[in-house]
């Protein structure tokens, strides 16, 4: 019998965590920063969750063909995203985007092998990216702050919290696909 008494309605067997332990559920405290930060914080943790306690070969499975999206790629796809706006575009360094060294223009994607080292070298990167876009952001005077490349603070945060929940709902699916896992 279902975890639901058998009705087929919700039961958290398959989900990732309760809610009295998930970790997004915290505050981030008060004010428009804190919000936008504590809104990308739980979609970043949320891409960690659905990638969490799986091998390289599930991490590299492909959706559905022609689909080259993976829950590898997504990573890749992401430490590049992070780097993009904030390294390369907000603190203007230079330096060649991630994944874009060929002429393949979805190398992120493409690149995600079942492989250890290659998923170890992904996680870095993104973990990389996201810690410089987090100083980079506690270190802005203002929300207001325009970038190098002329964008603002605060409407590249938004954008950000929107890419990760667009690419954790197509995680979720990819996860659900893998081993049954599913939700938040």
């Amino acid at each position: 019998m279902a975890e639901d008494g058998g009705t087929g309605g919700f039961g958290w067997s398959n989900m990732f965590l309760h809610p009295d332990v998930d970790p997004r559920t915290e505050r981030a405290g008060e004010g428009e920063r804190a919000t936008l930060v504590g809104y990308l914080r739980s979609q970043r943790l949320t891409l960690e969750l659905k990638c969490a306690d799986l091998d390289p070969s599930e991490l590299a499975r492909r959706s559905v063909p022609p689909s080259n999206m993976s829950l590898l790629g997504l990573v890749r796809h992401l430490a590049a995203v992070e780097q993009s706006w904030f390294r390369l575009r907000l603190a203007g360094q230079e330096g060649a985007r991630h994944f874009r060294a060929g002429d393949d223009r979805d190398e992120d994607f493409n690149g995600a092998r079942s492989d250890a080292q290659v998923v170890a070298d992904a996680w870095s990167l993104w973990r990389t990216e996201v810690a410089f876009s987090e100083r980079f952001v506690e270190d802005a005077e203002s929300l207001d702050l325009v970038g190098a490349a002329g964008d603002v603070l605060r409407e590249v945060l938004v954008h950000m919290i929107e890419e990760y929940a667009r690419h954790n709902g197509h995680a979720d699916l990819l996860r659900e696909r893998i081993d049954g896992r599913i939700g938040q």
